[in-house]
């Protein structure tokens, strides 16, 4: 069988067995929004209206306006009545998306520290202070008692820094974090594996697909840029999206086909670049060097993928209507509103990108969807961007975020056409974790 037919027959079995199916459809999606922020409310209702969503698939969270929420808040105020609204529906089951919109924080941080935690380093801080005063008198640093007292040192330092990272990695995206609101306790230390993500297959994961739903953010800058998202992707989803591909990889392709890390994202750009250009669906722009697309590189872009440039958009793009994109750096989203910010998902979404994904802190490479996934899926036009999102991200409860319509299509009009050859088959390649 042609491994076209084999992927797709593989999703139909997968979603199916999860009380999934493909084909996310509008009463599947719970939009949730915060009556503490100007313009969330609206947006809303703006958004359910265009895509013809149930009047009840509205949840109205009171919290504060901040991009940031204590894990505390996270609960009480977003999960827990996001948990409460979905079980008291009379088919709990049929939800399979949730739609965060422009209001609704965006980082959740990690859970206060107990009572053994606070101490443990309250007595590191002391050791530290008793140990850096007695090194300070020292007038050499060649004695062995010198050397003694500041190996100590350095490995109480040492001690306090991995505490401080085990606690700066509970923390994650609310987006990420919510998807599990169904799978009750689990581990808030690093990321959780992803069952969905084609990756895994095959391989035991804690958490079970049914446990797992949808997110996605319809937030930016501005209301206006909000409400110019949804336009501009049901425009190309009822038009077909018009434009180019740029994708930005580092090095030349490697020979070998089995690679990792840094290695298997910059060849998994240029596998998706080949296969777009073969299909001939749209003209395909590959960037190869370690100098990034420069002003007025990428006319017409509809489709992107590259890297690295932190914390700094480097605008070498005209945006199509409904465009899709999103640069592999730290911390791309960690602000979709501080004014000051150059981080790339706020700026692209300024530039005219209709969706885009990033991390809101440091998620390491393996964290991001592999863009031969991605992209091979929303381009056959079978898969919405959630879905597409969903089987190419490898973690959940972790530094995620997918900005963009979650039911968008821009490609359904390619559906039937079997134009577009498939991702290569995941024997083929090692893991990203």
């Amino acid at each position: 069988m042609h491994y076209y037919f084999k992927i797709i027959l593989f999703l139909v079995v997968t979603f199916a067995n999860s009380s999934h199916c493909m084909g996310l459809e509008p009463e599947e999606v719970l939009v949730i929004a915060n009556r503490n922020a100007s313009g969330s409310m609206g947006i809303a209702k703006y958004y359910m209206e265009k895509r013809k969503i149930p009047d009840q698939n509205l949840v109205r969270l009171w919290v504060a306006d901040k991009e940031g929420v204590s894990r505390s808040d996270f609960d009480k105020k977003i999960a827990g009545p996001v948990k409460a609204h979905i079980e008291s529906m009379d088919v709990p089951w049929k939800i399979r998306c949730l739609v965060l919109i422009y209001g609704v924080p965006l980082k959740v941080g990690p859970p206060q520290s107990n009572r053994r935690e606070a101490a443990e380093l309250e007595n590191l801080r002391e050791r530290k202070k008793k140990l850096s005063d007695p090194l300070n008198a020292f007038d050499t640093t060649d004695s062995d008692a010198y050397k003694t007292l500041k190996n100590e040192l350095d490995e109480v330092k040492n001690r306090i820094s991995r505490i401080h990272k085990s606690r700066k990695e509970k923390g994650a995206s609310v987006d990420s974090e919510i998807s599990l609101i169904m799978a009750g306790d689990y581990s808030l230390s690093g990321w959780i594996l992803n069952p969905f993500y084609l990756g895994h297959t095959g391989r035991k994961t804690v958490i079970k697909k049914e446990q797992v739903l949808m997110v996605s953010r319809l937030d930016g800058p501005s209301k206006e840029i909000v409400r110019r998202t949804i336009d501009d992707s049901l425009f190309a989803e009822e038009k077909g999206l018009a434009g180019g591909a740029c994708f930005d990889a580092r090095w030349k392709k490697p020979n070998k086909k089995k690679t990792s890390g840094y290695g298997f994202y910059d060849q998994s750009i240029h596998n998706i670049a080949e296969r777009l250009e073969k299909a001939e669906l749209m003209p395909v722009k590959l960037n190869d060097t370690k100098d990034l697309f420069q002003d007025g590189d990428c006319p017409a872009a509809a489709l992107y993928c590259g890297w690295y440039s932190l914390a700094n958009y480097v605008d070498a793009f005209e945006w199509m209507p409904g465009a899709v994109g999103y640069h592999i750096a730290s911390s791309e989203c960690e602000t979709l509103k501080r004014k000051n910010s150059r981080v790339w998902c706020k700026m692209m979404l300024e530039d005219g990108i209709a969706a885009t994904v990033g991390p809101v802190g440091e998620p390491y490479v393996q964290a991001f969807p592999v863009p031969e996934l991605f992209f091979g899926f929303l381009v056959d036009g079978y898969l919405s961007l959630a879905e597409c999102y969903l089987i190419s991200t490898p973690f959940l409860s972790w530094q995620m975020v997918l900005v963009g319509d979650p039911l968008y299509r821009p490609f359904k009009d390619r559906a039937d056409r079997f134009r577009v050859s498939t991702p290569l088959p995941l024997a083929n390649q090692t893991t990203a974790d």
